[in-house]
């Protein structure tokens, strides 16, 4: 065991001499096995049932739930995890509002939405809010803020997630997302590192590569890291992403190596993260079943990887039996060396001991802490951040504001909202058009668009961010079904406006569409609003955070 835990007493941590003796005296009695688990952090997927038997008898360091089923339920599993944990647990999820809002609580808009608000006090108060919920529900550590840039548009997976392409406005709001996490006893933790955004590839199914010049890294990703780090944030997440720069400017012949994603990368994780940028807090590798990482390292071997090259704790694993061995044989043979091990043990250690998770807690009852998740002070912060977020992003042939008496026949051509855990759904614009007077058509997906003896056609799409989906763009042949079809046009003949409840870059694909607003998240009451701004019975006030126009000129017109 490390005699030495003082850094513990440092920033991020900072605790006290009571806290630290926690931490060792914690240590002391878990056996080794016990040690290892504390390391992995599960996904806790599917049905509640059974899941608390399952955590109460592998004894993980930390679980991740992706929430699915009804509030007492999703309580009720969490509640019990904590209260029959031997050493409490860290408990996480992806706070990153819209569709990944919980189903039981307040929805919150994406960070691209919120970024669109262009208002720091509103990027606070919606902080806040997800914290208080997210507090309620037992969550005290999330996979936020996003610290990356939209630089390479055609990225599906930055996509909403990010705060826009301006490196100062994602810095401002994420510091903001940050600090108020934390303030509420939620571990933030900044991702992707060393800084995703400019590989539109998805390292869910391949290792990307940030290409910047270490001098470009510096005054982008470094200056938001470094910031972030000494506002004192908890956890970084270590990602499949290489930094082939800095590699190589250490070793100029490092061939291969320069490419091996910084979750692996004792050079990314351990000289640059830990030594220059100087960060004390934890470092949790992303999901570890990432092609990614497994397509650099072998799935069982990546485990061992992580946790050798600097990562304290593994996000997922398919067998933690299996994994604890493979570590434990790791240990014995000096492969993993056991002060990078008790290091990693101390932090992970540390930071529950930071979040106070070691002292008495008060809880309180499940259907008082829903009733919170439901308040109407929750829904106006979010419908306040929601209504400034819809941007008018062109208008030339100022269509807007409609109305049934200038453009009541309207022809519908939408895509269903696509979400990577859900499945898809349909919009439900056309039925609040109808309420409004309106006549809607909604065309067949496959079919031609048939306009005639229509006022206005509206097409709309809602790709937020996708999961193992390399490319988000109009597919004109998919929506019309032939290639023939996919080549006309309605503009010239009718009045026609394209609205995006997601993906902000589709005039790359339709560069002469006349009219085009971006609303970032597909949510219904996102749908709600982007409404009243085309009947003008709110004005547009979004900033947009990134290029619409993709760098084209004539998009513009």
């Amino acid at each position: 065991m490390i005699d030495d835990l003082n850094f513990l007493a440092q920033c991020p941590f900072n605790l006290d001499h009571d806290a630290i003796e926690w931490v060792r005296q914690t240590t002391a009695r878990l056996s080794l096995d016990e040690q290892i688990s504390q390391l992995f952090n599960i996904g806790v997927r599917g049905p509640t049932e059974g899941w608390a038997d399952e955590v109460r008898r592998l004894k993980p360091g930390g679980v991740t739930r992706l929430f699915r089923e009804g509030g007492d339920a999703e309580l009720a599993m969490l509640d019990r995890m904590r209260d029959e944990a031997d050493v409490p647990l860290l408990v996480s999820a992806d706070l990153e509002g819209s569709r990944m809002s919980f189903k039981f609580g307040t929805t919150f808009p994406s960070p691209l939405a919120v970024a669109a608000a262009n208002d720091l006090d509103i990027s606070r108060r919606v902080a806040e809010a997800m914290a208080a919920e997210a507090a309620d529900v037992g969550i005290n550590w999330s996979f936020t803020p996003v610290l990356d840039i939209n630089a390479a548009w055609r990225s599906a997976i930055v996509a909403t997630r990010s705060y826009g392409s301006d490196p100062d406005r994602v810095l401002d709001n994420a510091l903001v997302q940050m600090q108020a996490f934390q303030r509420t006893g939620i571990a933030a933790c900044l991702k992707h590192w060393p800084g995703e955004g400019y590989d539109d590839r998805d390292q869910h199914t391949v290792t990307t590569i940030n290409p910047l010049s270490m001098e470009d890294w510096e005054n982008t990703f470094g200056r938001m890291y470094r910031t972030a780090i000494e506002a004192g944030a908890f956890s970084i997440m270590s990602a499949h992403i290489a930094l082939p720069a800095f590699v190589h400017s250490i070793d100029p012949d490092a061939g291969i190596e320069a490419y091996r994603p910084a979750s692996a990368s004792a050079l990314l994780n351990e000289e640059l993260l830990r030594k220059r940028l100087g960060f004390n807090g934890l470092i949790v590798s992303d999901a570890s079943e990432m092609a990614g990482l497994t397509s650099f390292v072998e799935l069982v071997e990546a485990k061992v990887e992580l946790l050798r090259n600097g990562c304290d704790m593994v996000l997922f694993t398919r067998d933690l039996p299996r994994d604890i061995v493979n570590v434990r044989n790791a240990l014995e043979t000096g492969y993993l060396p056991r002060a990078r091990f008790e290091m990693a043990l101390a932090r992970v250690l540390g930071m529950k001991a930071a979040l106070n998770l070691h002292g008495e807690r008060k809880i309180a009852p499940r259907q008082a802490r829903l009733e919170a998740m439901n308040s109407e002070a929750q829904k106006s912060i979010a419908a306040e951040a929601t209504v400034r977020a819809p941007t008018l992003v062109k208008d030339v042939q100022n269509l807007f504001p409609i109305s049934p008496q200038a453009h009541r026949r309207i022809y519908f051509a939408g895509m269903d909202v696509l979400h990577p855990i859900d499945g898809t759904f349909p919009l439900i614009l056309p039925q609040l058009l109808r309420e409004r007077g309106f006549e809607v058509t909604e065309h067949v997906v496959g079919e031609p668009i048939s306009c005639e003896d229509h006022d206005l056609v509206l097409f709309a799409f809602a790709d937020e961010t996708l999961l193992c989906r390399n490319r988000i763009w109009l597919d004109w042949t998919g929506l019309t079904g032939h290639f023939s079809n996919s080549m006309k046009r309605p503009w010239f003949d009718i009045p026609t406006a394209m609205l995006s409840f997601g993906f902000p870059y589709y005039l790359y694909d339709a560069p002469r569409m006349p009219t085009n607003v971006n609303a970032y998240n597909s949510t219904e009451d996102m749908q709600r609003a982007v409404l009243a701004c085309i009947l003008g019975d709110a004005p547009f006030v979004g900033s947009s955070p990134v290029d619409p126009f993709c760098g084209l000129q004539d998009a513009r017109f």
